[in-house]
C-alpha cells in the first residue's frame, strides 16, 4: 500500500470544479493512503475565502482526525535548500523561480521521507525538482 499526497495543483483544479470535487479528491484509491501536506494546506488557505474555506477546514479537521497531515521536518527542509540550490546552480535564480520552487521542493521533500508518491498538475517544477533528489511522481490528468 503505497501513500500519495495530492499537490495544490490537483486541489485548485478540484476546486474550480466545485466543492464535492475537492472533498472527493481524499477518496484517491481504496488501496492507498492520502496524505495532506501542511505546506499543501499553506498554500490552499491563502488563495481561499468562502465557502472554499469552509470546504478546506472541514478536510484539514479529517486529515488531522486521521493522523495523515505531513509537515516538513528539518531534514526537508534543509534538503529542500540543498536542492534548490543546485537547481540555481544550473538553471539560474532568474529562470527557475527559485521562491516560487521552495514549496514543491518542501513538499517533494518530506513525501520522499514517508515514501509518498506526490500527484500534480505542475509537471515542469517536478521534474526539475526530480533531476536533484529521487522522488516518486506523476502527473495528474484532471
Amino acid at each position: 500500500m503505497r501513500a500519495a499526497l495530492l499537490d495544490s495543483s490537483v486541489y485548485i483544479s478540484g476546486m474550480r470544479r466545485g466543492d464535492e470535487t475537492v472533498l472527493a479528491l481524499r477518496r484517491l484509491s481504496v488501496d492507498t493512503p492520502l496524505w495532506l501536506s501542511a505546506v499543501v494546506l499553506e498554500e490552499l488557505y491563502a488563495g481561499a475565502s468562502g465557502h472554499v474555506r469552509q470546504s478546506l477546514e472541514r478536510m484539514e479537521r479529517e486529515f488531522d482526525r486521521v493522523k495523515r497531515i505531513l509537515v516538513p521536518n528539518l531534514g526537508d527542509w534543509t534538503q529542500a535548500g540543498r536542492v534548490l540550490a543546485r537547481l540555481a546552480a544550473k538553471y539560474g535564480f532568474e529562470k527557475i523561480g527559485q521562491g516560487r520552487l521552495a514549496n514543491d521542493a518542501l513538499i517533494a521533500m518530506s513525501a520522499a521521507r514517508i515514501g509518498a508518491r506526490v500527484i500534480t498538475a505542475n509537471e515542469r517544477d517536478f521534474r526539475k525538482l526530480a533531476e536533484f533528489r529521487a522522488f516518486q511522481w506523476e502527473v495528474a490528468r484532471i
